[in-house]
């Protein structure tokens, strides 16, 4: 097999898809694209050939050979403009960054030339293509609000293995989380599925009709000592689903604080005097295989300064109602 052919294994989410609508998502390229690509024979299912229409079992093994997915220039090239990212890793294949909080990943509607995109590009770094170009390079995403790790791919063959990893859930991803209110018991696994709000389309909850969603927890620290009302919390995804933390928190009713969207009366009112921008969340691990070598590496970032000054001021609170 080339050594840029990208396997993809289809799981318990893709039975009874598509083939076409189902490579369409995962790969983030159009339908038609897709389409053409099988009925060329460059999109193998289980070794074979296949249509578009093939419906999965949700067992099958699908190779996307390298020409299947032509490298075309973005409909709207980025505009260079400079923001603070930190870079942790940089080869000819991906590029890690430590992604602050308040930044947009790529350009949005409201967020133009404003976005991490648009950083990388002031520095040169030029990020693959696939699709309609809008979004070169992106792998997965952060919230604007949430801080953390986050890997692009700099070719579209690390593009398409990074795609396959996040697909089959064999990155590794650990989030940092304050949340209102202390989870009982202090470890265990959220499993519940997450879909669009009945209600509100530009809100996710959790509901029946959603996608798998899991995430394992774990309280590091109640806060403040000796009267807890919050809690430091280690979150580890087994699947990404948008917000997923967020909403699953928020679904067992401990918020993240700082959470306008998916908080309560109570978290938002106990947010207020806390020096949070935003939901209180941080991408604190990232492990992939790295695309080209195989090698299994590993990124980590600290939490920003109004993530570690609201853990300080609430551990004060505790030694102030000690005294």
């Amino acid at each position: 097999m080339d050594a840029e052919t990208v396997e993809i294994q289809a799981d318990d989410e893709a039975i009874g898809e598509r083939l076409d609508r189902f490579l369409a998502k995962k790969l983030g390229v159009s339908r038609s694209r897709i389409t053409a690509a099988i009925r060329e024979g460059l999109i193998l299912l289980d070794g074979a050939p296949t249509s578009p229409d093939k419906r999965l079992r949700g067992d099958e093994r699908i190779l996307v050979l390298p020409e299947a997915l032509a490298e075309p220039e973005p409909l709207n090239p980025l505009t260079p403009r400079e923001a603070a990212i930190r870079i942790l890793y940089e080869d000819s294949a991906v590029v890690v960054v430590d992604k602050p909080a308040g930044l947009v990943v790529h350009p949005a509607h409201g967020h133009a030339d404003d976005t991490l995109l648009n950083a990388l590009a002031a520095r040169g770094i030029r990020l693959a293509v696939v699709g309609d170009g809008r979004r070169p390079g992106v792998v997965h995403r952060l919230d604007m609000d949430t801080s953390g790790v986050l890997v692009l791919a700099k070719t579209q063959a690390a593009l398409l293995s990074l795609v396959g990893q996040f697909a089959a859930h064999t990155t590794g991803r650990v989030y940092r989380a304050l949340t209102y209110g202390v989870p009982d018991p202090p470890a265990g696994t959220i499993e519940a599925p997450i879909g669009r709000h009945p209600r509100d389309r530009k809100r996710f909850a959790v509901v029946q009709s959603g996608r798998p969603a899991v995430t394992h927890y774990r309280v590091l620290e109640a806060l403040p000592p000796g009267g807890p009302w919050a809690a430091l919390v280690e979150c580890r995804l087994e699947t990404g689903r948008t917000h997923q933390v967020r909403v699953h928190l928020a679904h067992r009713g401990h918020p993240l604080l700082g959470d306008e969207v998916y908080g309560s009366r109570a978290s938002r009112r106990s947010s207020a005097g806390l020096p949070l921008e935003g939901q209180a969340l941080h991408a604190r691990l990232l492990t992939f295989d790295h695309p080209d070598s195989g090698e299994r590496l590993s990124f980590a970032s600290d939490p920003p300064p109004t993530f570690i000054k609201t853990i300080e001021l609430l551990r004060g609170q505790g030694e102030r109602h000690a005294t």
